[in-house]
Order: C-alpha cells, then structure tokens, then sequence
C-alpha cells in the first residue's frame, strides 16, 4: 500500500501562489488532496470547460469556469500576524 504524505496546509489556509501564470494571488485553500500534493485555491488557476446539455437533469450546455489543482510547492502560507508569506514549521 502507498504511503500519503502528510501536507502541513489545511483547508481555509489563506495563502499565495509564488510561481506560475497566476504568480502573487492570494486566496484560501478549499480542497486539500495529499495522495497527489495538490490544492485548489479559490479563485486561482480557473479553466473553462465546456458542458453539454442533459434533458434528464435539465442541465443547460455552455461553458463553465472551475478553479484547478496547484501543486503545494507552487503555494505559500500567509503568516496571518505580519500578513506576509512564510515557511510552516512547528512551535515548540
């Protein structure tokens, strides 16, 4: 059995995305997956996607935005003191 490797963010941590497209946005984690290492930060990393219609749920087609997993190493925490990115490590 794989081992999941224990993520030390936690959904409803505010942090900021330090590379990539959307490089200095800030927003909260909503989704945590540590099998895969990756979070969804809300309004971070949206894609459209299209959807087709389905008359038994009575569904409309069109596109639709949704926010995509980061990688955690493309994340940093905000010290919610200074309000400045940090490093997560544990008090003694």
């Amino acid at each position: 059995m794989e081992q999941v490797k224990k993520l030390k963010l936690k959904k409803g941590d505010e942090v900021v995305v330090i590379t990539g497209k959307d490089k200095g946005a800030k927003g909260q984690i909503t989704r945590v997956s540590p099998a895969a290492s990756r979070v969804i930060v809300a309004g971070v990393n949206v894609r459209k996607k299209a959807v087709r219609p389905n008359a038994q749920t009575g569904e409309e087609g069109g596109f639709i935005e949704k926010e995509a997993s980061i990688h955690v190493s493309n994340v940093m925490l905000i010290d919610p003191v200074t309000k400045k990115p940090t490093r997560k490590r544990s008090v003694k």
